[in-house]
């Protein structure tokens, strides 16, 4: 009798385990098929800062709604902090200090830049967040916030695609 007991009490365990793991993995298979993969960039926010030179005051700073990719942009160009990456840092010709966590785009093209010193941290709470979907201009430069990172271009095409995982320079 004894056993027969235990074997009820066991089974009944493992189907409560076995439906809250149903459960937990519907919730989690729904929550991904709502997101559609990577966001498409739109127009559905757009951030402009303009003007042949520019004033240290004519400048745009956004975050990513994550907040782990941080950018500043002007007339000049862009340089974008990424604080969190698992890709392999590049090498930057010279470079004693850490690199991969800072891009820059100007009139030279792209570049990682050396940083002396600790990897950038997380973007605060008063930094704009740069919505999935959104982009932002400033002058000749475009940058737009994805899912999948952050894309900054000037207008012939050249830049770079930032995330977590992975960089590009572009075109």
């Amino acid at each position: 009798m004894t056993t027969q007991r235990a074997v009820r009490t066991w089974m009944a365990v493992d189907a409560v385990l076995v439906l809250t793991l149903v459960v937990l993995l519907a919730v989690r298979l729904s929550g991904d098929a709502g997101s559609g993969g990577a966001a498409q960039p739109s127009a559905t926010t757009t951030v402009q800062v303009s003007g042949p030179t520019t004033p240290a005051g004519d400048r745009a700073a956004f975050k990513l709604p994550s907040g782990n990719i941080a950018c500043t942009m002007s007339a000049r160009g862009v340089t974008c902090t990424i604080a969190s990456i698992t890709y392999d840092p590049p090498a930057v010709a010279g470079c004693s200090g850490t690199t991969g966590h800072v891009v820059v785009l100007n009139a030279d093209g792209f570049a990682f830049d050396c940083v002396d010193g600790p990897a950038p941290t997380v973007a605060g709470g008063d930094v704009p967040t740069l919505e999935y979907g959104s982009k932002a201009t400033a002058g000749d430069f475009t940058c737009v916030s994805a899912t999948n990172g952050v894309r900054c271009t000037d207008a012939d095409g050249v830049g770079f695609q930032l995330a977590r995982a992975a960089w590009r320079e572009l075109p």
